[in-house]
């Protein structure tokens, strides 16, 4: 090769170094974007996702739009994504129930959550409360398992969401319990069932059950924490309580579909890092007594494989039934 054309592809590879990384991404985001939340909305994980996608909005430059895909424990937000270009314009507000128990509670899962999806960044962590309705006997955790243990097969549990079946599972599993499971899609829905008395239990989240709970309508037995929830410190934990904490702990995180451009997910995990690091939306999540945990693309990954293997451990533990 001679000297002048060997110059023209040094200079066309050091021009090819200085440009944008390609079209899509340098003009990104160009249209309003869809947050799939795989919950219903009212719903905590809804509530947290609007929270952080009203200013990540207004950072992007353009319109976060909510989309709310309840049911099969996040499977069908899952499947919405999982059908969506990876062009950054369809993005997953996922949590442990799609992105940890789907893949471990079914014989068959619909997706490997390791590969049908790219990790953008970790929002945090939930805080999941024992209710029970007033009509339970007992004013301790303790004093309700005694009670369930002396009647089994008579008192019901919502179950509307994994984190909450699991814990119901790990408590009557510990404690020889029999109750019986009434599903629900969401924790809206279950929060009337338990406030009007058709279930009597649930471990759910704060944002439907806890203003039931302030005002007498529901009885808050226990926190599902180390320690005691800034939301309700007079509440003890399960473990001051005499009882086991869950042992694996309910998370969110913004995720794409798979073969997200690299350059996307580093503007996006930007963003969203930022937005969570602001005062105002910390407020905001703390109410939801959620416990804000950002993080890179790669840890969020890399969190992914190990809840994976706490959940198949919990769940074979538990001795639950495989759908």
């Amino acid at each position: 090769m001679s000297l002048f054309p060997r110059l023209l592809t040094v200079s066309a590879f050091v021009v090819a170094a200085l440009l944008p990384a390609g079209p899509a991404a340098a003009q990104y985001p160009s249209k309003p974007i869809r947050l799939i939340v795989p919950f219903p909305a009212g719903g905590s994980t809804d509530t947290i996702a609007r929270a952080i996608a009203q200013p990540l909005s207004a950072a992007l430059g353009q319109q976060m739009v909510v989309d709310n895909r309840p049911g099969a424990d996040g499977a069908i937000a899952a499947d919405a994504v999982l059908k969506s270009a990876p062009d950054g314009y369809t993005l997953f507000m996922a949590t442990s129930s799609a992105l940890s128990a789907v893949p471990t509670m079914r014989k068959q899962p619909p997706y490997d959550p390791v590969t049908a999806f790219t990790p953008i960044g970790k929002v945090g962590t939930y805080t999941y409360f024992m209710f029970a309705h007033p009509s339970l006997p007992g004013r301790t955790v303790g004093e309700v398992i005694q009670y369930i243990r002396a009647n089994p097969g008579k008192v019901n549990y919502a179950g509307a969401t994994t984190a909450g079946v699991m814990a119901a599972v790990e408590m009557s599993g510990f404690a020889k319990l029999d109750m019986v499971r009434i599903p629900y899609k969401g924790e809206g829905a279950a929060t009337l069932d338990l406030v009007s008395g058709r279930v009597q239990l649930m471990f759910a989240t704060p944002t439907n059950a806890m203003p039931a709970a302030k005002d007498g309508r529901l009885k808050l037995l226990a926190a599902l924490l180390p320690q005691r929830s800034p939301l309700s410190p007079e509440t003890p934990t399960m473990s001051e309580a005499g009882a086991p904490n869950l042992s694996i702990v309910p998370w969110g995180g913004f995720f794409g579909p798979a073969g997200l451009p690299p350059e996307i997910v580093a503007r996006l995990n930007r963003e969203l890092n930022i937005v969570l690091a602001r005062p105002d939306v910390r407020a905001q999540l703390v109410q939801q007594a959620f416990e804000v945990q950002s993080s890179t693309a790669a840890e969020l990954g890399a969190h992914v494989k190990t809840q994976l293997d706490l959940w198949r451990k919990a769940v074979l533990e538990s001795g639950l039934t495989l759908e």
